[in-house]
């Protein structure tokens, strides 16, 4: 027969299993096709009744010939609008050695440390460089935008607050439009006032609880605030500056003003522009406030052997342990945007860094005598990177002809503002003062730039240059040549378990292939080099990615509409119930304030709750993990006057498809809620179900799992929200580009789309596997799991399985019975290390077990290699239940084990070499060696060091 018609689908690539391996799974578990296994694990009153409506899918080759002509439909002008996003140069080295490279997007969050010292030391190099330039003791590892970054200040000071009756925030009003957007979103739930006005002391009341300030300000000016923080301060009042990180290489850096609070966002260190992300926002804050700073803190610690290591530090404040009483919902923040930002610090090193921000405010100080010399009016006296430049009546003929040079301004009325950037050269000077020039009749020869190139004056006064040093650490200063910064980067890689390597199994996380062919367009320019602020026309391949995906993702989800806005799964799980809150609010309802949420629920669920504004409520679950359903009945009716929503995750956190769902989602609409369900566990519904054929009104899809996004060792994230018909009208809005109705909430993040630029992912992801591809990865997910389940469970206890003894995609494996000879979860966790793997969720959702996930993307002889070493090291548990090997000192408890340990000269160990190092055979084709050997948790808490220490301080600590 002939083969000419033959065409390779992209779905044979994307998932793991070749169809003998797949048939070999079924077997193996008593079925004859994959759909037996379904109908045994999937409730048949919640199967889709027909296939997904979406287009043919596309060949890889198609799709880049397709999206080529999408992003030709974007059209990049120079862009000198500013307001908090710049246009930069991506050093190659590091575009191609990290954002293009596996080996960093595709790690997972460093919870298991000792095989993610590498990211944990950029993370460190990240922090370093924030509270460097910042002048404030401690920073995090990263926030998601300058916009949210600043409203988890103010609403960490507003917990802080030492009068408990104040509940003004005094905002600038010279503040970026976005983040006062975000600040009104986020102020509302507690009633906290944002009051807009010039920051003078005059200003100051025993009302406020906190002051923000932009610096320099949204207009470009640059002011000396020293006086008014030291009013505050006298007055119990704290302050939080949004502040321009490069500005600060030149400029006071506020913590040595006053700041209690300085946050930003590092895209101007080398991040593209991206249509508005993602980005890695930055939170630094002084020493007091450490046990309340919003995010991950990476900290310095030491290992079995004392060495220097690396870890996340202050870990219970996370969600999973604190819950609704958690400092925040953070769950995603923007850890490889950060990790680029680091090393783009590194490359350039402190007096890199300076010369282009001297080069920047140089460029700007001449173009404002440029513009002065052609009898224009330029209204800042101080700034640094922005003028401000009065067109009246020339306004018009302004915009028209930067327009046909194809430059973009920001326009504020009769005012034009234009803010110099990295990639802006003296060329480029050249082309804006020819098209002012052009419109009062003169031309570029009117004016001589050499000549006045010769004598800037300055613009920054005397008292606002900055004094102090920065970026003084060795790691700074050694690695300026692209040789040496190669093999820096690559030092650090391979100290990071990835994709690269083997699977990661973590439930919950859904760790699958990122497809090469999916992450290319994302490196475009016509993608990465868009302003969010830019003309619409000039964004139409944006606007037709957007509106197909959300075409799609309304299909997969049976919602009506989708919001790109939220760019976490944490987000979109506040933006959804602060959606539900605005539709309770059109009723007349606005006292509806009860979230029920089941004990079994993922951590960021009650913490996203308390965010807005909601009582928390929780459900029981029973023996099973199944939402206890009298319970939640009891609960509903009880609450039903109040009943503002219901969270659930579906599939459940303990990985079943619970038969009651659509029952549940009946009890809470007769009371009066809403259903939230979040999207997590998604992976196991596209193509067989969907949150809207089962009843929920909105949800949540985590793009960087069910749809492809890389997790970048903690980020990016997306986490867009579907809504039913009748919540589309309170979707979140955005004060610059409208993105919604009059009803709309205000925004929940800086960008009206978010993190645009990675939605080329998600899009390439459903284009090119289609309907079919699409159900077959949701099938055979679920295959992989119960194929894990089949061979482990003679081995491990599972704890929670379906009506019919099957688990969905995920299932959790029950360790608490090895305590009775001293081995814990987190010894298994080590141990498999030293197989070659990371390991699965530990001690969540239930402490003491594993929940393993191993998504479609897994090879049946991969999954089999996670298999055998977990069957291996059960082996080594009995060893030590048969009196074999000691409960204290025995393999588990030595692991993980390095190379270093291995091959030292004394071994006085229990165990052979061989048994610590190689404990299987395939582990000798393909070792990963931990760098470090088992981190000590508690010493990193009893002395944070969370920027880069010298040796000296580190001895001492």
């Amino acid at each position: 027969m002939s083969n000419v018609f033959y065409q390779e689908k992209f779905q044979d690539r994307h998932n793991g299993p070749r169809a003998e391996e797949a048939q070999g799974m079924l077997d193996y578990l008593g079925f004859s096709s994959i759909e037996q296994l379904i109908e045994e694990t999937v409730p048949e009153q919640i199967r889709l009744k027909k296939p997904l409506a979406l287009p043919k899918a596309w060949s890889e080759k198609g799709y880049l010939q397709k999206v080529t002509q999408i992003a030709e439909k974007n059209k990049v002008f120079k862009s000198y609008i500013g307001q908090g996003y710049y246009d930069v140069t991506v050093p190659a080295v590091i575009q191609r050695n990290v954002l293009e490279n596996p080996g960093w997007y595709t790690q997972y969050t460093p919870y298991q440390a000792e095989i993610a010292q590498g990211r944990l030391q950029a993370l460190l190099n990240f922090q370093t460089v924030v509270s460097d330039l910042t002048g404030l003791e401690i920073a995090n590892a990263s926030l998601l935008d300058e916009a949210t970054a600043a409203a988890e200040g103010m609403f960490m000071l507003f917990n802080g607050r030492k009068n408990k009756a104040a509940n003004v925030f005094l905002v600038s009003s010279n503040i970026y439009p976005q983040t006062l957007d975000v600040l009104q979103t986020r102020a509302q739930p507690f009633g906290i006032e944002i009051r807009l006005a010039d920051l003078h002391v005059d200003n100051l009341s025993d009302e406020v609880f906190a002051t923000f300030i932009q610096y320099p300000a949204a207009d470009g000016t640059v002011d000396d605030y020293s006086t008014f923080t030291a009013e505050a301060q006298s007055r119990g009042i704290t302050t939080c500056v949004a502040a321009d990180l490069m500005s600060l290489t030149v400029l006071t850096p506020p913590g040595e003003w006053g700041a209690d609070v300085v946050v930003g966002n590092t895209q101007r260190f080398g991040v593209p522009m991206g249509f508005g992300g993602p980005h890695a926002a930055f939170f630094a804050t002084k020493d007091a406030y450490k046990r309340n700073i919003p995010g991950r803190i990476i900290g310095v610690t030491s290992d079995s052997s004392g060495q220097y290591a690396l870890r996340m530090a202050l870990q219970t404040r996370e969600q999973h342990i604190r819950r609704d009483k958690a400092s925040s919902n953070i769950c995603t923040a923007q850890a490889l945007l950060a990790i680029m930002a680091s090393f783009y610090a590194v490359y350039h090193g402190p007096q890199g860094v300076k010369n282009i921000a001297d080069r920047i405010n140089d460029l700007t100080k001449l173009l404002d005598q440029a513009l002065q010399t052609l009898g224009y009016e330029q209204l800042n006296t101080s700034y640094f990177d922005t003028l401000r430049v009065k067109a009246g009546a020339e306004i018009a003929g302004l915009k028209s002809e930067a327009l046909n040079n194809e430059l973009n301004f920001y326009y504020n009325e009769d005012v034009v503002g234009i803010s110099i950037d990295e990639t802006t050269s003296f060329e480029d000077i050249e082309v804006i003062v020819k098209v002012f020039a052009k419109v009062k009749g003169k031309s570029l020869s009117d004016v001589d730039l050499l000549t006045l190139s010769k004598k800037l004056s300055p613009s920054i006064p005397e008292e606002l240059k900055r004094q102090s040093s920065y970026l003084t650490h060795p790691i700074f200063n050694s690695y300026h040549s692209e040789s040496e910064m190669l093999r820096y980067i690559k030092s650090l890689e391979a100290k990071d378990l990835s994709l690269c390597h083997s699977m990661i199994p973590l439930g919950s996380c859904t760790m699958k292939l990122n497809a090469t062919t999916e992450m290319l367009p994302l490196t475009w320019a016509q993608f990465g080099g868009l302003h969010p602020f830019a003309p619409i026309d000039q964004t139409a391949g944006y606007m037709q990615l957007v509106n197909e995906l959300n075409d799609w993702l309304s299909e997969i989800t049976g919602f009506a509409k989708m919001s790109f806005q939220p760019n976490s799964g944490a987000q979109g799980e506040y933006a959804g119930l602060m959606v539900i809150r605005a539709y309770h609010a059109s009723r007349g309802e606005e006292h509806r304030n009860v979230c029920l949420i089941p004990a079994s629920a993922h951590g960021t669920n009650p913490a996203s709750a308390s965010m807005a504004g909601l009582k928390v409520v929780v459900v029981k679950c029973d023996d099973h993990g199944n939402i206890d359903v009298a319970d939640l009945r009891a609960k509903a009716e009880e609450h039903a006057a109040n009943l503002n929503s219901f969270m659930v995750t579906y599939p459940s956190t303990h990985g079943v498809f619970e038969e009651s769902i659509i029952e549940v989602c009946s009890i809470i609409h007769e009371n009066g809620g809403q259903v939230y369900m979040d999207g997590a566990n998604m992976n196991a519904q596209v193509g067989l179900t969907s949150p809207g054929f089962i009843g929920a009104d909105v949800c949540h899809l985590n793009l960087h799992k069910t749809f492809c996004i890389p997790h970048g060792g903690g980020g990016p994230g997306m986490g867009p929200i579907g809504v039913a018909e009748h919540l589309v009208p309170f979707l979140p809005n955005h004060s610059v580009v409208a993105v919604s109705g009059n009803e709309g909430i205000s925004a929940v993040s800086a960008a009206p789309f978010g993190s645009a630029s990675i939605l080329t992912i998600s899009y390439a992801y459903i284009a090119m596997m289609g309907a079919e591809g699409l159900t077959a990865a949701t099938q055979t997910a679920i295959l992989n799991a119960n194929y894990i389940k089949a061979r482990l469970e003679n081995h491990y206890p599972v704890l929670y399985t379906g009506a019919k003894d099957r688990c969905g995609h995920e299932m959790i494996l029950d360790c608490r019975g090895f305590k009775n000879v001293g081995i814990e979860v987190a010894d298994i966790a080590k141990r498999l290390m030293d197989y070659g793997f990371h390991a699965p969720t530990v001690s969540f959702p239930v402490a003491g077990t594993l929940m393993v996930e191993p998504t479609e993307s897994e090879s049946k002889a991969e999954i089999d290699r996670f298999c055998d070493a977990l069957i291996s090291i059960r082996g080594e548990i009995a060893e030590i239940e048969e009196g074999h090997a000691d409960q204290k000192e025995n393999v588990l408890k030595g692991a993980p084990h390095t190379a270093e340990a291995v091959t030292a000269d004394e071994w006085d160990r229990a165990y052979s070499r061989q048994t610590a190092a190689y404990p299987l055979s395939y582990v000798k084709e393909r070792k990963f060696w931990p760098s470090v050997g088992r981190v000590n948790e508690s010493q990193g808490d009893r002395t944070l060091i969370c920027s880069c220490p010298s040796i000296e301080e580190y001895v001492d600590a």
